[in-house]
């Protein structure tokens, strides 16, 4: 998706409908610093006022994503065409935030082993060093658990037994047995634990 092309096209039908970003805003509920955003193409529309935005602007959530009125005859192709830059934008987010929890995982790995190792070498044999490693290992947890939030937050998890994708809560994925970011979960399709693999592509349905 184009931000500056649909920061345009936003300012355009607000201008069209003769309502200043102030009047906009008021509207929507929010500051018109928002609306400057979008308009410079900055920020996108969260999709909680989408659909109250577009009622605003007498326009469609497919024109507002694609950033331009459209005919009856293009309308199917520019759907099309959305869901495909839609489905590339969340994987590219995706992978953002997948890398991100893997380099979170390094840094913590490398950390914990090193601060372990440190405290064996400079602190004498003793309680004091017993409560040293365990305040390591109890911090490394910290940076895990945000990990394991990011796991969940991105893609899916592909059922083995019937290819279903599951995006379970936070608690379950904490709680499943686990081998790296495979998981054994419970299918909601075809009811049955089975070890289910981590994929990034989710399936987008049609708009």
């Amino acid at each position: 998706m184009d931000q500056t092309k649909i920061g345009r096209f936003i300012a355009d039908c607000r201008k069209k409908s003769n309502l200043t970003q102030m009047q906009l805003a008021e509207k929507l509920g929010i500051t018109d610093k928002a609306i400057s955003k979008w308009e410079r193409g900055m920020a996108m529309p969260d999709s909680s006022i989408m659909l109250e935005l577009c009622d605003i602007l007498c326009i469609s959530v497919n024109e507002l994503l694609s950033g331009e009125k459209i005919s009856m005859e293009n309308s199917n192709q520019k759907n099309e065409q959305l869901l495909l830059d839609l489905a590339k934008e969340v994987e590219r987010k995706n992978k953002t935030i997948w890398t991100s929890m893997w380099v979170i995982m390094g840094v913590s790995m490398t950390a914990l082993f090193a601060g372990i190792f440190i405290s064996s070498l400079l602190i004498p044999e003793g309680i004091w060093q017993l409560v040293i490693i365990l305040g390591i290992c109890i911090l490394f947890l910290v940076p895990c658990f945000y990990a394991l939030k990011l796991e969940v937050s991105v893609g899916a998890y592909k059922c083995k037994n019937c290819g279903h994708e599951i995006v379970p809560t936070y608690s379950a994925a904490l709680w499943a047995m686990h081998r790296g970011t495979t998981r054994h979960l419970k299918c909601p399709k075809c009811n049955k634990r089975t070890w289910c693999k981590k994929v990034l592509k989710k399936e987008i349905s049609n708009l």
